[in-house]
């Protein structure tokens, strides 16, 4: 018989139950001859691949109207009852929120949180609800689109949106903005009016051309004298600096003076004007895509925006985590380093690892008998998941391999306790025969 053992490293996610995995070379066959027959069999019905977005929607007094939102929730969050997430809000919900969803299914677990996506639904008055000034018209053209409050749509945020999404939902203050064009227009006006209302701002191919660069015009007054420690902006630039002609290129757009090049001369200038003032904290990434037209800009700028925002979540020293040869004392150094790291930037105590990593990590010492380590594990997952019976549980298994069934039946009822489970009570009556 084969052994097969699965090593987790500490990028993990999704995993539900079971912490050691050992199976036979002839289960596995037999498993997936079973996926594959029940794949056949049910061809005739329809089914999808996944799905996206719970549809949901609130009245708003502020708008005078319904709007549309959706929520992503995050894949443990039935089963999680009492752990709440960050949230990210995206403009043009029903657009952007697939794509964003996809981008976190692939980094979730090592390089950004578990988070709640909410989806705003900008189908309607969008120009109304995300330009910051009503004109006339635009570049020397009428313009007869409602335009000019974003203001009310700052507000709907504000008074509405944010706390109906964190009484109704599992939502934590933690929240990120992303905004594509006019929506990344919103994210700077939100940014430079009401800085408080989100930690990090993705702000993808904005149009700061609008209103003769109002908000270039703003920022140079309000910018110096703000202050944005905790707070991120992420811009993004499209490689459309021209539409009729191919010689303007990053190097030289500068210097063009033509209404071709406004909306990209806007977008460099706030850039820099940004950078000029990093005395007020703002953390400020910009990046060009030269390959990308506005078009297409938003998918990899909200890869790599919210890559950049949450770069601070990014698992470190993962080869001391994945060597058995890592002293203890470096190793518990390393999880509370990270607990307060997180805890600096989201304000509020999160585990420094995921259950299933900490818990793996305690059976594998187990496994290579180095009792002392496993039990750290086991001790840090309680610390950081005191209501997981399953983390009991754990513990109790330590000190059976230790042969101490007085101390693995105090753990055991402790999960008792929190399951109820059939499981942990017969595990009761064993310890208690012993």
């Amino acid at each position: 018989m084969t052994t097969i053992y699965v090593v987790l490293t500490p990028i993990i996610k999704h995993s539900k139950a079971t912490y050691r995995f050992r199976m036979s070379m002839k289960k596995v066959a037999c498993i997936v001859i079973t996926i594959l027959s029940h794949h056949i069999t049910s061809a005739q019905t329809t089914h999808y691949l996944s799905q996206v977005g719970l549809v949901d929607s609130l009245y708003s007094e502020i708008l005078g109207e319904w709007r549309g939102i959706f929520i992503q929730l995050p894949n443990g969050y039935e089963m999680e009852n009492e752990k709440k997430y960050p949230v990210a809000y995206i403009i043009d919900g029903e657009v952007l929120l697939p794509t964003a969803s996809n981008i976190h299914d692939f980094y979730s677990g090592g390089f950004m949180p578990e988070m709640i996506f909410v989806g705003i639904s900008n189908a309607e008055n969008r120009t109304r609800d995300l330009t910051p000034s009503k004109i006339a018209t635009k570049y020397g053209m009428p313009f007869s689109e409602t335009n000019g409050e974003s203001q009310n749509f700052r507000k709907f945020f504000q008074e509405e949106l944010i706390p109906y999404v964190e009484q109704k939902y599992r939502a934590t203050n933690y929240r990120t903005l992303i905004g594509h064009s006019y929506g990344g227009l919103f994210t700077i006006y939100t940014l430079l009016n009401s800085p408080h209302l989100f930690a990090n701002y993705v702000s993808i191919d904005p149009s700061l051309d609008w209103d003769d660069q109002l908000l270039l015009r703003q920022a140079t007054t309000l910018l110096p004298k703000m202050d944005l420690t905790g707070k991120s902006l992420y811009i993004s630039l499209s490689g459309q600096l021209h539409m009729q002609n191919p010689s303007i290129t990053i190097d030289n757009v500068m210097q063009d003076t033509t209404d071709f090049t406004v909306f990209t001369r806007s977008n460099i200038s706030f850039s820099n004007l940004v950078k000029a003032n990093n005395q007020n904290g703002l953390l400020h990434e910009w990046q060009f895509y030269p390959n990308d037209i506005h078009g297409t800009i938003a998918q990899p700028s909200m890869r790599d925006g919210l890559l950049e925002t949450f770069k601070w979540f990014q698992m470190e020293h993962t080869d001391k985590i994945n060597s058995f040869d890592t002293p203890l004392e470096e190793l518990l150094s390393i999880i509370n380093h990270r607990a307060a790291k997180l805890k600096s930037h989201f304000g509020y105590d999160e585990p420094a690892y995921p259950e299933e990593l900490l818990n793996m990590s305690g059976y594998m010492n187990l496994d290579m008998d180095q009792p002392e380590k496993a039990k750290m594990y086991f001790e840090q997952t309680i610390r950081f998941y005191p209501e997981s019976a399953n983390a009991y549980d754990s513990m109790a298994d330590y000190y059976l391999a230790q042969k101490d069934n007085a101390k693995a039946l105090k753990f055991v009822e402790k999960a008792f306790a929190i399951s109820e489970s059939d499981y942990h009570r017969n595990k009761i009556e064993e310890l208690r025969k012993e």
